[in-house]
């Protein structure tokens, strides 16, 4: 792919046409670390091939793992089953979250000497809560520059669960996620993990179990604060299921949902619907009571325009706790509503690939949105008027992430061409996200 330092898009008037969706990343980076875990040989199918999982499979293969990516987004993984057989090694994350917490509190399981870093920005990430819930086992992990960030060290230690392990769940989900996928590895008795606080993005904790069903960990959630899992039996803790096909991703989907909407449709998604294990296909209930016209089936869903015929989007009020990623989406959709769009809940924004609420405020403030934003909330309205609307000379920054500049393409169906700077960066998830918009739009 060419490095582009910008492109230019719009105005758009029409969106219609169908959309294959590459694999989910929430489900692919699991889905990589259990079979590399697990005892047996896992053909990965529809896997999804972007700077997030790549970083995922080279760790793997550092850690001394075969990983042999296929023709057709195939990718098979010799599992290790349990042990990996690099015990000292340096591993760089990139920015991926959903590689270095859970590959963290694996690697603590191991007995062995590890060092994870990544980008400039993963190393403003928290890491804390993981690495406070790890030494409650006896993991043994500093941190190399700042107290609770990322790069961190993992040195050998005497891994022993003698009580309840306790993480907090009201800044990522992915430090539980990371803790009920590592702890099976050590659990000589059933362990009980509490969370503290209240947990948010739940529906990735759904995806975290369900997978780790499909590996032969059978997770019990007594209570919505309650994980207890398993005792570690003779042998591996996770079993290959043979072969696992990766579902669509729904966090990328809502682009082409909100295309749907805004450019009258209909557009279908072809890879996520009513059989999803995906929190973010509720994105397409919010389009919904926007007043966009939905339409379903097990593995697709469909946008054809707005409910009433002439009709606008409306301006919502929406908790956003259980669709953090395909939230971002709905901030853009609101340029196109009536009324104020209210996004609830988002605090976790502030740790993500950028400061979602401060970068999603400024942008959106560019081209003429009237913006308020909180710790954990933001509110759109449209312009005012057609003149109200400007096309920023400077373009719209994107921040080195992925979902900014996706999210900013579906502004080009205002009335003015749209400057978008470093589109490069949707490599992170989706490297062919603007040729397959392009396909859709005119």
């Amino acid at each position: 792919m060419v490095d582009l330092a910008s492109i230019e898009i719009g105005p758009l008037t029409r969106a219609q046409g169908s959309i294959v969706l590459p694999g989910s990343k929430s489900i692919s980076n699991r889905a990589l670390l259990l079979a590399g875990l697990s005892s047996g040989q896992t053909t990965l199918v529809n896997l999804l091939d972007a700077d997030d999982t790549q970083v995922m499979r080279n760790a793997l293969r550092t850690l001394g793992l075969s990983v042999v990516d296929q023709a057709n987004k195939v990718c098979v993984v010799n599992g290790c089953g349990g042990e990996f057989p690099v015990r000292d090694a340096d591993l760089f994350m990139g920015n991926a979250g959903t590689a270095i917490r859970p590959l963290t509190a694996a690697l603590a399981m191991q007995g062995g000497s590890y060092r994870l870093s990544g980008v400039t920005r993963m190393h403003e990430r928290p890491i804390r809560d993981l690495v406070d819930g790890l030494r409650q086992v006896g993991a043994d992990i500093t941190y190399e520059l700042q107290e609770g960030y990322p790069p961190i060290k993992i040195s050998v230690a005497d891994i022993q669960i003698k009580d309840v392990v306790k993480v907090r769940g009201d800044v990522s989900s992915q430090f539980l996620t990371a803790l009920l996928m590592a702890l099976p590895l050590v659990a000589k008795e059933p362990v009980r993990i509490e969370v503290l606080g209240e947990l948010i993005s739940r529906p990735y904790i759904e995806i975290t179990l369900k997978l780790m069903a499909r590996f032969g960990i059978h997770v019990t959630h007594p209570d919505a604060q309650s994980f207890i899992i398993p005792a570690k039996t003779t042998g591996a803790a996770y079993q290959s299921p043979g072969k696992l096909f990766v579902e669509g991703d729904a966090s990328s989907a809502s682009y082409f949902l909100a295309l749907g909407a805004i450019g009258k449709g209909p557009v279908r998604v072809l890879g996520v619907g009513g059989e999803s294990i995906q929190g973010d296909v509720a994105f397409a209930d919010a389009l919904a009571l926007m007043g966009a016209n939905i339409s379903s089936g097990d593995d697709w869903i469909e946008v054809a325009g707005i409910k009433n015929a002439g009709g606008k989007l409306q301006g919502i009020t929406i908790d956003c706790t259980e669709i953090p990623d395909a939230a971002m989406t709905l901030a853009v959709v609101a340029l196109f509503a009536e009324g104020k769009t209210r996004l609830n809940n988002i605090a976790s924004w502030r740790v993500k690939e950028t400061d979602r609420i401060s970068a999603m405020t400024k942008e959106l403030r560019k081209v003429g949105a009237i913006v308020e934003e909180g710790a954990d909330y933001i509110v759109v309205q449209a312009p005012a008027t057609l003149a109200d609307w400007r096309s920023p000379s400077e373009g719209i920054g994107t921040y080195d992430d992925h979902r900014m500049a996706m999210c900013f393409s579906l502004a080009a169906f205002g009335p003015n061409r749209l400057k978008i700077n470093d589109p490069d960066c949707v490599a992170k998830t989706f490297p062919t996200y603007f040729s397959e918009f392009a396909t859709v739009v005119s």
